[in-house]
């Protein structure tokens, strides 16, 4: 199961996920901004389907918090606000750092070999240049250490929250906040691959802290995308 369907989605409903998958990924990669219009004649045309589907992938995208629905104005990306914002990492900060020190006590050779694999990729990425994909992988790995934590809870309410970030990112973030620090991801995993539970838990503390100082909130503006090309399958 991919990151982004920790959801269990309803095969009945195999076109609106594949919308709500390819808007969340580009989300994550902070190429849709917030304040984007999604409307459904344009999604319409991306995926080739009907509007009744295109309703029903924007109404599963604000329930998870990705598009806001405005009354006789239609869909838009999400623009959180500086308030959203701190709410957001003191929610991340209450619930990462202890969620990291648990998986550190009872992590299996399973767990540890999907976090190693995941910095694998995160590497790979830097050596490549390829910065949608760091942006993208750099969200995941908070959500993977909560998937093989095995709270299915936690992992669904990191999901949402780590999305609510790469907004934020997006809206607010500086160069430096564009994605996590180079290192600090391998220092975490370090941390849990030793069993020690407090230095994992100071380390995903002071790596929230970090992304959320390099938070710039004099800057929101962001060009518009070309939703066509963006969503289109290739």
């Amino acid at each position: 199961m991919s990151i982004q369907q920790i959801h269990d989605p309803d095969s009945s409903l195999g076109d609106e996920h594949k919308i709500v998958d390819r808007i969340y990924n580009a989300v994550m990669q902070q190429n849709l901004p917030p304040m984007t219009k999604l409307s459904e004649s344009t999604i319409c045309e991306s995926f080739g389907v009907g509007r009744m589907k295109a309703r029903r992938a924007l109404l599963l995208l604000a329930s998870q918090g990705i598009v806001e629905l405005r009354s006789n104005r239609g869909a838009f990306v999400a623009s959180p606000t500086k308030s959203d914002a701190d709410e957001v990492f003191e929610a991340r900060i209450h619930i990462e750092p202890s969620l990291t020190a648990q998986v550190a006590k009872r992590i299996d050779a399973r767990g540890l070999k999907a976090l190693t694999k995941h910095i694998n990729k995160e590497k790979a990425a830097r050596r490549s240049g390829d910065r949608q994909e760091i942006i993208r992988l750099s969200g995941e790995f908070h959500v993977l250490v909560a998937t093989v934590s095995g709270n299915g809870f936690l992992a669904r309410t990191l999901r949402e929250l780590v999305t609510r970030t790469s907004l934020i990112v997006a809206m607010f973030g500086s160069g430096k906040a564009s994605c996590c620090r180079d290192d600090e991801h391998e220092q975490i995993l370090e941390a849990i691959k030793n069993r020690d539970a407090g230095r994992a838990s100071d380390l995903a503390r002071e790596h929230l802290e970090h992304i959320q100082l390099d938070l710039d909130f004099s800057q929101t503006h962001q060009p518009e995308p070309d939703l066509v090309s963006l969503l289109k399958a290739r």
